[in-house]
C-alpha cells in the first residue's frame, strides 16, 4: 500500500507501508531524498515542505524532517505520557495529543516541554485513522465515520465516511481524503470537490489534485472560483 502527498512546489512524496520508506521526487520525477523508516510512521503532511511531521504509535515519538528529509528533530512520548494513540502538530510551537491510557486530550508545547492544556476525552479511541484540531474543536477520522468533537468531547457531528486516509486544514477548510476523493466540511456535511474513481490515490496541493492510477501519476488542475463582488 502506497500514501502519495504533494507539496506546493510541486514536488511529490510516496510513503510505502511495505517497506516504511518515504522518497521525495521533484516535478520532473527525480529523487530528491528518502528515508526509511524502522517501523511504520504516519506522515501527517508536506503543506510545509520545510517541516515535515511524522508520527510512530510504535515508538511513541514524533520526528520533524526538513526538505531534504533531513531529521531536524525527535519528540519522544514515553516518559511524560502513556499511550499516545495519536498526534497532530498543529505548529512549529505545539502538539494535540490523544493519550489512550488517561482518555486525555492535550495541547502540548513541545519546544519548552510543557503541557498547555489537558481534557478529559472519552471517545472510542480504537478506530482512529487521524485526527486534526483547529479553532476549539477536534475533528477525528475512523475506519467508517468522520466527526467533530468539542474541548468537552461532545459529538457536534457525525458523518457516514469510508475509505478516508487522512485529515487536512487549508485556511479555514476542513477536508477529508480517501481513496479516490477529496472532500470538504461544509455545514456539518461532506461535499466531494473532487473525485476518480479508478484512482489508487489521491492528494493535492493549492493549484492541483494528484492522483494515481494504474501507476501512473495524473495532475488535475484546481479551478479557481471566480472572487466575490
Amino acid at each position: 500500500m502506497k500514501d502519495l502527498f504533494a507539496d506546493d512546489y510541486g514536488n511529490i512524496y510516496l510513503y510505502k507501508s511495505k517497506d516504511f520508506s518515504f522518497t521525495k521526487y521533484d516535478s520532473l520525477g527525480k529523487q530528491k531524498g528518502k528515508l526509511m523508516f524502522a517501523l511504520p510512521f504516519k506522515i501527517q503532511s508536506v503543506q510545509n515542505p520545510l517541516n515535515i511531521p511524522s508520527f510512530s504509535e510504535n515508538a511513541q515519538e514524533l520526528k520533524l524532517y526538513d526538505q531534504n528529509l533531513n531529521e531536524i528533530q525527535t519528540v519522544n512520548f514515553r516518559q511524560k505520557f502513556g499511550m499516545i494513540k495519536m498526534a497532530y502538530a498543529e505548529d512549529l510551537q505545539q502538539i494535540w495529543l490523544l493519550d489512550e491510557s488517561s482518555k486525555r486530550l492535550i495541547q502540548y508545547a513541545f519546544r519548552d516541554d510543557r503541557i498547555i492544556n489537558s481534557y478529559p476525552f472519552d471517545i472510542d479511541f480504537e478506530h482512529i485513522i487521524d485526527l486534526l484540531a483547529y479553532n476549539n474543536k477536534v475533528y477525528v477520522l475512523t475506519k467508517n465515520h468522520f466527526s467533530g468533537y468539542n474541548f468537552k468531547s461532545e459529538k457536534i457531528f457525525e458523518i457516514p465516511s469510508e475509505n478516508g486516509k487522512r485529515l487536512r486544514r487549508e485556511n479555514d477548510n476542513i477536508l477529508v481524503l480517501s481513496k479516490n476523493a477529496v472532500k470538504k466540511l461544509v455545514s456539518n456535511s461532506l461535499i466531494t470537490v473532487f473525485k476518480e474513481e479508478k484512482a489508487q490515490i489521491v492528494d493535492k496541493n493549492s493549484a492541483s489534485n494528484f492522483v494515481i492510477k494504474d501507476n501512473k501519476l495524473y495532475l488535475y488542475p484546481i479551478q479557481k472560483e471566480p472572487a466575490k463582488k
